[in-house]
């Protein structure tokens, strides 16, 4: 794929709503209003209550579907909230194929959630269509992608799947928080609904909590915020305003992590005391060609196993800049522990088969300079001997 640089940095600034049309102002009005007067009863206004519509919301998005190719966007209060509401266009007796190393928060909802509903879940290696295809069954509706996945990076080939969806008449749902449509836009490969937990890196600044879909046609568009007004699970203004400053420096941030997050994971991969090293732009990932395919970059997340649990604990403890937190995709350095934290919801059985062993750690690389980064991992390695 080929990509026209200043066409997308453009639209991070230009996507519709930037000015205000009615006063000019720079940045999208904030409005903080809960409902919205009817002045003529027999023409209502746009809005009528901020559940069902809000401008700031709105213009929110809109940004997100013209980033990502689609025809509607909506704005919901967590990336789980964005994911549990779209999930909710299945319904009792029906059956998903998710990606097996699918984020733990999502692991939860299908597991002990949406199966009390009787939804049906199968996890499978995505990077085997086989597989996909074994998991069929007559009561399938949807597949449900993460790729890369978290924390192990494994590459889905989405084009792939999702033709093999559509033939059997399948809603395809795809996880794109780590590329983010900078890097990857699911959609022109066929994905209905792109999801986003925008909380990482489109909010970029650890400070928003927040949720995104975009669906590739109206109709399905219809549905997705019937759901989102039924369950009233939306974005409030305030967050929809400061998740839109922040989107603007997307690229900025993404190129810059990016370029650090390769120099971070070449020098983990020359270093004898780390088992694995989990990134799509090393030579030797198994899903590089494919990912290269359908992403216009690699990212900004590096996992590697540094031998055992005990190990990647006192790795934790010893380094300075990263944060050691939950969470990815900041300004700031976060190296999260997936076994405790973004992971702690799948039992360890689980977790080991999908080959998130105890001693595996994740490294969403910020703006930090990457020698400082890599001299602070450095001293916590050689101390964690």
């Amino acid at each position: 794929m080929s990509r026209d640089h200043n066409q997308f940095s453009t639209k991070l600034i230009h996507f519709g709503k930037e000015v205000c049309e009615h006063t000019g102002a720079s940045s999208v009005p904030i409005y903080q209003a809960s409902t919205f007067h009817h002045e003529d009863i027999f023409n209502p206004p746009a809005h009528d209550y901020s559940r069902s519509g809000n401008p700031t919301r709105e213009a929110l998005e809109g940004y997100i579907a013209l980033l990502e190719g689609g025809t509607r966007g909506f704005a919901f209060a967590s990336g789980m909230a964005a994911i549990s509401s779209t999930l909710l266009l299945l319904s009792a007796g029906d059956h998903v194929i998710v990606t097996e190393d699918v984020y733990g928060g999502t692991y939860r909802l299908l597991t002990s959630i949406l199966d009390r509903m009787q939804i049906e879940t199968t996890f499978v290696d995505m990077t085997d269509l086989n597989q996909v295809e074994a998991a069929y069954r007559s009561n399938t509706k949807a597949i449900y992608m993460e790729t890369p996945s978290n924390p192990t990076l494994k590459i889905t080939d989405i084009a792939a799947v999702t033709a093999w969806a559509k033939s059997k008449g399948l809603l395809t749902l795809l996880d794109n928080t780590f590329m983010t449509p900078y890097h990857q836009r699911p959609i022109e490969h066929g994905v209905d609904i792109v999801l986003h937990s925008a909380t990482k890196f489109l909010g970029g600044h650890s400070d928003v909590l927040a949720g995104l879909a975009v669906t590739n046609d109206e109709e399905l568009g219809e549905r997705v915020k019937m759901l989102q007004n039924g369950l009233g699970t939306v974005l409030g203004v305030q967050d929809s305003w400061l998740l839109m400053r922040g989107m603007k420096t997307l690229e900025a941030r993404m190129r810059h992590s990016e370029t650090s997050a390769g120099k971070l994971a070449q020098w983990l991969s020359e270093r004898n005391d780390i088992t694995q090293v989990f990134y799509p732009g090393l030579p030797n990932h198994p899903g590089r060609a494919i990912h290269e395919r359908q992403s216009l970059g690699y990212g900004a997340v590096v996992s590697f196993d540094v031998g055992s649990g005990e190990r990647a604990k006192q790795v934790l403890n010893a380094v300075q800049l990263p944060l050691v937190a939950v969470s990815l995709g900041a300004v700031e350095s976060i190296l999260s522990y997936p076994a405790m934290m973004s992971h702690a919801a799948m039992p360890p059985h689980v977790r080991a088969e999908r080959g998130i062993t105890d001693g595996v750690l994740r490294f969403s690389v910020g703006l930090e300079h990457i020698d400082d980064l890599i001299a602070d991992l450095d001293q916590a390695l050689s101390l964690s001997k």
